[in-house]
């Protein structure tokens, strides 16, 4: 690997790590927020990222833990799916990329970024009709603005997983026959 490539892979390292640590800070403030929450119920108007749920929480209890719920499961599975990320980068071999740990993590990534677009269209869906029951949800449109691109980022990620796999393949079967 050269010099120029082996600075850019260090840069992605860093660029993984500062991405997972900030989504696990915001994941941890909301988990926070959430359990301040219950305990203290006035505090539902100042949540994280001044996100106010009070007339969620008035109107139905049922419905705020629903939608809060959608919010802090993409949150920790976006944090999961940097650790998955961060954890690849730093055990994968540049000499000889192709291992079956790499083609499985790579798998696992196409696994997790589907879950998190999956979920984040059905929560889109679901606080699209609480506007119709009268309730305000504009707020919470930018934790599941992406679930699109998820979805797609999934499908590409998944071919890659699976040229990875083919790759171990070709590579296992070069090393018996040698």
């Amino acid at each position: 690997m050269t010099k120029r490539n082996n600075l850019v892979f260090i840069g992605l390292q860093i660029v993984s790590w500062v991405i997972f640590v900030g989504l696990c800070i915001e994941t941890g403030a909301m988990i926070v927020n959430f359990v301040f929450s219950l305990f203290k119920p006035e505090f539902v108007r100042n949540l994280y990222q001044k996100l106010d749920l009070s007339q969620m929480y008035n109107t139905s209890k049922l419905i705020y833990f629903g939608m809060y719920g959608f919010i802090l499961t993409i949150s920790i599975l976006k944090a999961y799916l940097f650790y998955v990320v961060v954890m690849l980068l730093h055990k994968i071999d540049m000499l000889k990329p192709f291992s079956s740990y790499v083609a499985d993590q790579i798998k696992k990534i196409s696994y997790i970024t589907l879950e998190i677009g999956i979920l984040s269209l059905i929560a889109r869906e679901t606080s699209q009709r609480m506007e119709y029951y009268g309730l305000e949800s504009n707020k919470l449109n930018h934790f599941w603005e992406d679930g699109s691109a998820f979805l797609i980022m999934a499908a590409v990620i998944y071919v890659i997983a699976t040229i990875f796999s083919r790759g171990v393949e070709i590579q296992n079967e070069n090393d018996l026959t040698v």
